[in-house]
């Protein structure tokens, strides 16, 4: 399910719904309006599970290159 992808997100990156929601669908209310029950279309979803995707992986590069840059 998707809001719980997106929760487990939020609390490991400590991010606030709305900043989330701005990144990921340019929609603040995003995170809000799914714990209220809305159901995004299945290709919403899929550009919200490839932004969580990309957010790890851009991460995970940069604390990699920080680790070697010391």
């Amino acid at each position: 399910m998707l809001i719980r992808s997106i929760e487990k997100f939020l609390r490991a990156h400590d991010m606030p719904p709305t900043k989330f929601g701005r990144l990921a669908a340019h929609d603040p209310r995003f995170v809000l309006d799914l714990r209220m029950g809305r159901e995004p279309r299945s290709q919403t979803e899929a550009r919200i599970r490839g932004f969580m995707s990309g957010f790890e992986a851009a991460r995970t590069d940069a604390s990699q290159e920080v680790v070697h840059v010391q």
